[in-house]
């Protein structure tokens, strides 16, 4: 559905993309992440025809961005990081006037304001004009005018900016509800914004795509190991000894704890890490108080990863 074939951008002398290239099918979700200035913004830009890339390919749908660009703006809905609207106008009207500019007929129309208007949370205010409305109300009403026409594509630049908890909430539903009839990039630096709507992400960070999949496996590929959380009443410096001769463990930290001793153990990802613990404390019929494996949030993963890259950057 959407194809990023090695793109690079340039401002003067900063590159702000560099061969970048990934693709979505129809109806998958895909979350854009990355700092800020790390190129997501621009990337969108590009997708959606706002910019053209100094070199590299970008197909919606089987269509090239650069070459039938009406088309592929027809196919999309696009809310991008500043939002557009025009304060004099109230909610119904501009939303109206997208409509009609997206060619919409007198059915269709009403059809889609009162779809758009309850599922943004525009009910209260859509007699209100533009400029009287909260930043979160703002950022609903850029929400309702990339989804007026019901666009195939939803492409969305920090789609929950300035919202409220309660309406970020909202929003996931929406983008959740969405999935499967529409394919959706939406991009944020907020990493808590990701994993409750979609496993799928591609990371960014200075203009080059680090990583590109499922959080599980990129967890794994970053982080190199499992780990699991163990609590148990015991003097802590024989239990970390013990725990340290274990084959199967690699790293033992020690965490603070009110009573007796708590550690993070970890281990490669193919171990065995519970069972070995289990064993162990079994054998030395020790009283474990906690015993669970832990997978690392998607925080420790972008970490890693944009930590990685700034390495390796520069390194044939």
């Amino acid at each position: 559905m959407i194809e990023v074939r090695g793109i690079s951008k340039s401002f003067g002398t900063m590159r702000a993309l560099d061969d970048v290239s990934f693709s979505l099918d129809r109806g998958e979700i895909l979350g854009f992440l990355g700092p800020n200035g790390a190129g997501k913004s621009t990337t969108m830009k590009i997708i959606t025809t706002f910019l053209a890339a100094d070199q590299g390919q970008v197909k919606v749908d089987g269509i090239d961005v650069l070459e039938q660009p009406l088309d592929v703006r027809r196919r999309i809905g696009y809310l991008p990081e500043n939002v557009p609207l025009y304060l004099d106008m109230n909610v119904h009207e501009y939303l109206t006037f997208v409509g009609q500019a997206r060619g919409l007929s007198a059915g269709q129309l009403r059809s889609r304001l009162d779809w758009c208007i309850e599922e943004c949370g525009l009910r209260t205010e859509y007699k209100k004009n533009i400029s009287e409305l909260s930043k979160g109300f703002k950022q609903r009403t850029g929400l309702a005018q990339a989804l007026i026409h019901d666009p195939e594509i939803l492409i969305l630049d920090e789609p929950t900016s300035g919202l409220d908890p309660l309406q970020i909430l909202g929003i996931r539903e929406l983008i959740r509800r969405l999935a499967g009839e529409k394919t959706i990039i939406f991009s944020t630096h907020i990493l808590q914004e990701v994993s409750p709507v979609t496993d799928r992400v591609v990371i960014i960070n200075e203009g080059r795509i680090i990583a590109d999949g499922n959080i599980a496996d990129l967890s794994r590929d970053a982080m190199g190991t499992n780990r699991v959380f163990v609590g148990i009443r015991q003097d802590a410096d024989t239990v970390e000894a013990a725990l340290r001769e274990l084959s199967e463990v690699t790293e033992v930290h020690s965490l603070p704890v009110a009573d007796g001793c708590r550690f993070e153990v970890r281990g490669p990802f193919e171990s065995d890490l519970v069972g070995a613990v289990d064993r162990l404390a079994r054998d030395r019929s020790w009283d474990l108080t906690q015993l669970h494996e832990a997978t690392f949030s998607l925080e420790d993963t972008f970490i890693s990863l944009t930590r990685r890259s700034g390495d390796l950057k520069g390194v044939a």
